[in-house]
């Protein structure tokens, strides 16, 4: 049965997990990601998890008295995916941890910059994971979406790079959204975009008069209609933007999030902690987060890009 994060942390009893689930809620994307919990090591190195993905979409038509219907399958194809394991761990004396408290609690600090270094991770891999050029990585959205009916390429690069071209472009690149969405199974659920491209589409909203927005833990989060606005971030440790920025273009990402389109698979229990323990000898103590999860796409229709978006 599916799990959100939401429901992982209600399930369970341990505070210091909780609160562990909640920073990992801080991510909107992880928020609303269904999870498959269910999958299980096969008793070697590897998790993995095998799907069927559709790729052919079924028809329907009418028939005459006394004919029959022309015969058409849907189609699949099978898939497998592994779920990687994400995190980090920290080292800390013991010194800093009993007698330096007033100003900062030194382990709380650095779990939560783990935590937040293992969020922009799963985003970096949830966009460009590549297990054929990684093979620590899980498939991405990029690798899925490339060369697929729901990529669209303009002949040129959609202008937004000034506040003059955002004004003169904005319609042009509503209308390609409308486009890539008619295109798509469904209503997506999320639009993942740079910090810069965020910004972009902020003043495209307000052009067009549609701004709505809402908080998760404090973050806000756009709707364009029905679907979340999400800025992706920062590869972890870097100021490199997780969906890049080349020779001023770049690209927006969507995707429907369900069992049957884009969803997370982890173990029954997805977020480890382990935190330094004091009892033990030696003078430095080490913690780790840990995140076990993998993000698959079970129809070809469940996700899109638009690339050449001028934005500098």
């Amino acid at each position: 049965m599916p799990i959100t994060l939401l429901e992982a942390k209600e399930t369970c009893q341990d505070k210091l997990t909780q609160y562990v689930i909640d920073e990992f809620r801080k991510s909107a994307l992880l928020d609303m990601l269904p999870f498959d919990n269910n999958v299980k090591p096969d008793g070697s190195t590897s998790m993995l998890y095998a799907y069927n993905r559709t790729t052919t979409q079924p028809t329907a038509g009418v028939r005459a008295i006394n004919a029959e219907y022309d015969a058409q399958e849907a189609k699949t194809t099978r898939y497998t995916t592994e779920m990687k394991i994400l995190g980090g761990s920290f080292e800390i004396d013991r010194a800093i941890i009993n007698n330096q408290k007033g100003v900062i609690d030194h382990v709380t600090y650095q779990m939560n910059e783990k935590i937040k270094a293992t969020r922009a991770l799963f985003h970096d891999l949830f966009i460009n994971g590549d297990n054929g050029e990684n093979p620590d990585e899980f498939d991405g959205l990029n690798k899925a979406i490339t060369g697929s009916a729901t990529e669209i390429v303009p002949s040129s690069a959609i202008n937004l790079s000034t506040s003059a071209n955002i004004t003169t472009n904005a319609p042009v690149l509503l209308d390609t959204i409308r486009k890539l969405m008619s295109e798509l199974s469904a209503t997506p659920d999320v639009m993942l975009l740079n910090s810069q491209m965020y910004a972009v589409f902020q003043s495209i909203m307000d052009r067009a008069g549609m701004v709505t927005s809402k908080e998760n833990f404090g973050t806000e989060v756009f709707k364009w209609g029905d679907t979340a606005v999400m800025k992706m971030g920062d590869k972890p440790g870097t100021s490199n933007p997780i969906i890049p920025i080349v020779n001023g273009e770049t690209s927006i990402y969507f995707a429907k999030l369900g069992m049957d389109a884009v969803h997370a698979i982890s173990p029954t229990q997805m977020i480890n902690t382990y935190l330094p323990n004091m009892n033990e000898t030696g003078a430095v103590k080490k913690g780790e987060v840990e995140l076990i999860a993998a993000m698959v796409m079970k129809n070809s229709l469940s996700a899109g890009a638009i690339r050449k978006i001028k934005i500098a």
